[in-house]
């Protein structure tokens, strides 16, 4: 099939051509592989805990299907797991040409290729329900008895580390879906840096660190950026924080984008960084700097309140706070 895709579940000869045969890495827990007529993957845990999380990708214009893979499968890891399969559901616009499906599910197996991971299966389908592809991804991962972490487990005293820099996806998303908005406001080479951003967007490597090293809690660093994870992790452990802004690296590339279009790049979002409570920050960050990750303390979780500090005065959250994502709101502003 050559033209464009009709309304309705995608063809068997599309899903041949386009799907399958970039399915990632094959696992051996995995009995029954995606294929045509199987309505279920089945895998076999060998009496390890199961981590399961969605994410549906609906920023990104560009290279969704690696955003895709990489956000479902940083919020497993997050948990302790380490990442084993996909399930992946395609929703195309009818008249879309085979080849950017292809082209999505290309994207898509190169990340978990990347990370020793199997897409299990889904379902591919057309509608005119949406004007512009969707894509939801449920990354699966196994935690060994005993070493389930999660956004729940940090105590008031631990300091929060945090990894990369904030707003790291979002100054990506920027630079490569929004080019034209930012004409004349970035050199060449930050246009480059930032781009290169995309690279680092997986926190599995330092996830699978930090629950080895002491890791109380994690979370993985999406919409809302830094302080609505903080705020997160905060109400799932029970806690209050205070971060101290001046600590909170950003890259250069992203405080010039903040400085020129008026947004806070604590609240970008940014997975491909991770928050860590823990005990001991100073092993945290050597261990995560001896892998090249970089890492830095930010933070504490405290016993009540929700801070965030600039130098010695500290401003508190409001009580109806939301970890509302700046890109979404430079976005709906532009498209009016």
């Amino acid at each position: 099939m050559k033209g464009p895709t009709p309304a309705g579940k995608v063809s068997p000869w599309v899903l041949e051509r386009c799907i399958f045969p970039y399915l990632g890495a094959r696992r051996s827990e995995v009995i029954v592989r995606a294929g045509l007529g199987e309505d279920a993957a089945v895998f076999d845990p060998d009496g390890l805990l199961v981590a399961v999380s969605t994410d549906p990708i609906t920023a990104a214009g560009k290279r969704m299907g690696w955003y895709a893979a990489h956000v479902a499968l940083n919020d497993v890891a997050a948990g302790g797991a380490r990442p084993l399969g996909l399930l992946v559901t395609i929703i195309l616009p009818p008249g879309l040409a085979p080849a950017a499906l292809a082209e999505l599910q290309r994207d898509l197996a190169e990340a978990a290729s990347d990370l020793g991971v199997e897409v299990l299966g889904g379902h591919t389908e057309s509608s005119d329900a949406v004007t512009r592809p969707v894509i939801v991804a449920t990354g699966i991962g196994l935690i060994p008895r005993g070493g389930r972490r999660g956004s729940a487990g940090g105590r008031a005293g631990d300091r929060l580390v945090l990894t990369k820099t904030a707003g790291l996806e979002g100054t990506a998303i920027l630079v490569s879906d929004y080019a034209d908005r930012l004409a004349g406001i970035l050199t060449p080479a930050e246009s480059e840096a930032a781009l290169a951003m995309l690279a680092r967007i997986s926190v599995v490597p330092e996830a699978l660190l930090a629950a080895e090293n002491g890791a109380a809690a994690m979370h993985d660093v999406t919409e809302g950026g830094v302080i609505g994870a903080a705020w997160e992790m905060a109400r799932a452990s029970r806690t209050g924080f205070r971060l101290d802004r001046d600590q909170v690296p950003v890259a250069p590339v992203t405080a010039k984008l903040a400085a020129m279009l008026q947004f806070d790049p604590m609240k970008l979002m940014s997975s491909g960084s991770l928050l860590i409570a823990t005990a001991r920050p100073e092993v945290m960050v050597s261990v995560l700097a001896s892998a090249g990750i970089d890492a830095a303390v930010v933070g504490t979780l405290t016993a009540s309140d929700y801070l965030v500090a600039t130098g010695d005065s500290a401003a508190e959250l409001p009580p109806d706070f939301s970890p509302d994502d700046e890109l979404f709101r430079l976005v709906t502003g532009w498209r009016g």
